[in-house]
């Protein structure tokens, strides 16, 4: 058989267990096998199955010893009689497929339930039986699993037929995941016969597996079923490289092993030395597997500069299975005390398991030959939930009867409902629209993996790689991102958009009045958190934007309120008035911030508004080189923005322990917001930081700029983008050094000159 779950664990390893290659499931001897299978049925008194379900029965016999075969016998008869003169596309009888599906599910281990489903799972949909005599039959558990994989009729659903299937089977597998693992081991029996299609209908299949199938079968943890899966979507999509792949380990496996073998006979010795019942065996790569490592290799050049081929160790792992999870770390310590392990490459996947349930330790040893070997460690039982998944975990309805029994307290395996799964769940509901949804879905599983973050307060959140910190501020609840101002990472003020890592630690910082910014749509990677801005965008109009400051400091203690600022009746009178064109939109430019009594100068731009620029701005500069004719432009006494009056203020200093948080006081003392904040990395003692403020008058820039002045350490304050020699609101001792580059507020957390940005919020 092609499926294969690895060699059954034994007492004490023996070198030609060691080395060997791993027993497909049911590869027990056929003749052993049979009599076995007549013995316990002698033996029980049941009556005989059919004879075409005696494979089926061995196979399941070896993990459910006392499964009821009149059940299956029944539901082989009824699916036997109802597909009866239907034949595939092959030309073979149909009732072959479900046979072969079942076949597969047996091999994994799955109950007799879901056997009894997946023999069934096809009548419904291509046959006269209805969903009540399944039920009346086999009882409702077996016919809501062969419900749940039943497709809709395009008839119904037009074009929407598989999007609309897929999000059925989908809601279902909430309830009860042994409907996503029926529907993956029926995709798996198509694509094993997927040359019988024509060759579009082959790509297309192939194409949704890649996308959507096989990104499940690895969140379901079945990596047995995901490994055949992508060796044949390989071959079907790209069949030269799959060629090629293929040819490498024929002839890999054609001669001999003079690394791994001999390294695991090496490693059994040590760990039968040091105590640690061990079985330590080589695991060959598939096809798609050694694809990716040669991608590596041929991406970095060797010694000599000309891009790597295979090496001997690239073909495969070795893996030790050993039988309680103190002996992972025995067995760890034993590898890294006669081997050297190489930085960086350890991995803790017992203490930590992935989303998926996988749990192992993965390391990576130098050999005396420079040679590198990765090396896997897991329990007998971590071993069979990485093969099989949630399918080793036993019946969802039944924990009594399932993988529970015999399980080792420090398993942290959750059996309960993926939270991977929950949270799409949870967005799907908001998507009605079936184009929507598929490519929400679609999105949501390319990722390859996901990360854990730990928040300050303790708790553990589950993302997609890739993920930022307005994923997290959602993750955390609606209400949470809604209010969402900025984040801490690692203890470091972060923007927005920063990408998260595996491992780090955030804090969301929130406030009442704030609310999401249609930017953030750019920075959101999960679909949970796109529907949910995109929900309050659309309940909040943009003609009504809310005030949403990143750092709202206020007055300290003792000082007074900042006073009203003068609004006309209404709505706020524009700042400034254009002469010749009585009400055209204005728009104070970001770039360098103009201020009342700052000199300025109007520039048009598209709809009919008009951009004002201080005099000798630079961005001015250029839009006058462009022929856009200044306009006369002045300041309309009493008028003001409706978010304010915005000013960027640059501080040149020697750095010192604190001096972040003196700025920002001295500035809080003035009744200032700060909207955003940027710390350049320090230069020979010397630092720059910049902000953006709101004033609540301009008449209170003057004394933010003095403020600042006053603050130990700080030598130079400046208004970027300033005219040679000064402007209107800058004190005297503030002067420009020439040349300087003007900045428009927070930029990236990291841009590409690696300066630190400490803004929250644009």
């Amino acid at each position: 058989m092609t499926i294969e779950a690895g060699q059954p664990l034994a007492g004490q390893p023996t070198p030609a267990r060691q080395t060997g290659p791993r027993r497909p499931l049911g590869g027990l001897g056929r003749a052993a096998l049979g009599r076995a299978g007549r013995a316990a049925l002698l033996a029980t008194g049941r009556p005989p199955v059919p004879d075409a379900l005696e494979p089926l029965v061995q196979a399941h016999r070896r993990h459910h010893p006392q499964a009821d075969l009149g059940l299956l016998g029944r539901a082989y008869r009824l699916a036997e009689a109802s597909h009866r003169g239907q034949k595939r596309k092959s030309g073979e009888p149909y009732i072959t497929h479900p046979l072969a599906v079942t076949m597969i599910l047996a091999q994994l281990g799955a109950g007799t339930t879901t056997l009894v489903a997946s023999l069934l799972h096809d009548t419904v949909e291509d046959t006269e039986l209805t969903l009540d005599q399944v039920a009346e039959g086999f009882g409702p558990e077996v016919a809501y699993l062969v419900d749940g994989v039943t497709k809709l009729e395009k008839v119904d659903f037009g074009a929407a037929a598989e999007a609309e299937t897929f999000r059925k089977m989908l809601v279902a597998t909430g309830d009860d995941v042994r409907v996503m693992v029926i529907k993956l081991a029926d995709r798996l029996h198509n694509m094993r016969t997927i040359r019988h299609m024509k060759p579009a209908s082959q790509v297309r299949i192939a194409k949704v597996t890649r996308d959507v199938l096989i990104p499940l079968a690895e969140r379901l943890g079945i990596q047995v079923l995901k490994a055949e899966l992508e060796d044949i979507v390989f071959a079907t999509l790209h069949p030269e490289e799959h060629t090629r792949a293929r040819a490498l380990l024929g002839r890999h496996e054609a001669g001999p092993d003079s690394l791994l073998a001999p390294f695991a006979r090496s490693l059994a010795r040590q760990l039968a030395e040091a105590g640690i019942a061990a079985e330590v065996t080589v695991r060959p790569r598939h096809c798609v597997s050694l694809h990716r490592v040669l991608l590596k290799r041929a991406a970095a050049p060797g010694p000599d500069g000309k891009p790597q081929g295979p090496q001997p160790a690239d073909f495969g792992r070795l893996l030790v299975v050993v039988e309680e999870n103190a002996d992972c770390y025995a067995v760890l310590g034993e590898l890294h005390t006669c081997w050297t392990p190489l930085p960086g490459e350890f991995k803790d996947f017992v203490a930590a398991p992935k989303f998926n349930l996988y749990q192992s330790l993965h390391t990576a040893v130098a050999l005396a030959g420079g040679e590198v070997v990765e090396v896997l460690v897991r329990t007998r039982r971590m071993h069979e939930v990485a093969e099989t998944g949630v399918v080793a975990l036993g019946d969802p309805r039944q924990p009594g009867t399932g993988g529970d029994q015999g399980r080792d307290e420090l398993d942290r395996t959750d059996p309960a409902r993926p939270g991977w799964l929950s949270r799409l769940l949870e967005w799907q509901q908001e998507t009605p629209d079936p184009d929507a949804f598929w490519s929400a879905l679609t999105a949501d599983l390319a990722g390859d993996r996901e990360i854990t973050v730990v928040t300050e307060r303790g708790e553990t959140l589950q993302l997609r790689a890739g993920a930022t910190c307005v994923d997290a501020a959602y993750l955390l609840g609606e209400e949470t991102g809604h209010r969402c101002i900025g984040a801490r990472v690692n203890g470091r003020l972060a923007a927005l958009s920063t990408v998260l890592h595996d491992g780090d630690r955030v804090a969301i910082l929130t406030e009442d009045a704030a609310g999401p910014a249609p930017e953030w749509l750019a920075h959101a990677r999960t679909p949970a958190a796109r529907l949910a801005i995109e929900r309050w965008l659309a309940d909040h109009p943009a003609d009504q934007p809310p005030r949403r400051p990143a750092v709202r400091t206020g007055p300290s203690a003792g000082q007074p309120a900042p006073p009203d600022r003068p609004v006309a009746a209404g709505r706020p009178a524009a700042p400034v008035v254009v002469a010749g064109r009585p009400g055209a939109p204005v728009r104070l430019a970001r770039c360098c911030t103009p201020v009342p009594p700052d000199e300025i100068a109007g520039y048009p731009i598209r709809a009919g508004a008009v951009a004002v620029h201080r005099a000798g701005c630079p961005a001015g500069e250029r839009m006058r080189a462009d022929g856009r004719g200044a306009l006369e432009v002045h300041w309309r006494p009493g008028g003001a923005p409706a978010a304010g009056f915005r000013a960027t203020l640059r501080a040149e200093a020697l750095n010192r322990p604190r001096l972040l948080a003196d700025l920002t006081a001295a500035i809080s003392a003035e009744g200032v917001g700060i909207v955003s904040a940027e710390v350049e990395p320090p230069q020979e003692l010397r630092v720059r930081h910049t902000y953006t403020v709101e004033l609540p008058d301009p008449a209170a820039l003057a004394a933010v700029l003095r403020a600042m002045l006053r603050v130990s350490g700080v030598y130079d304050v400046e208004r970027p983008h300033a005219p040679a020699g000064g402007g209107p609101g800058r004190p005297p001792a503030a002067a420009a050094p020439s040349g300087e580059m003007g900045m428009t507020g927070a930029r990236p957390a990291c841009d590409h000159h690696g300066e630190f940005t400490a803004g929250l919020r644009r």
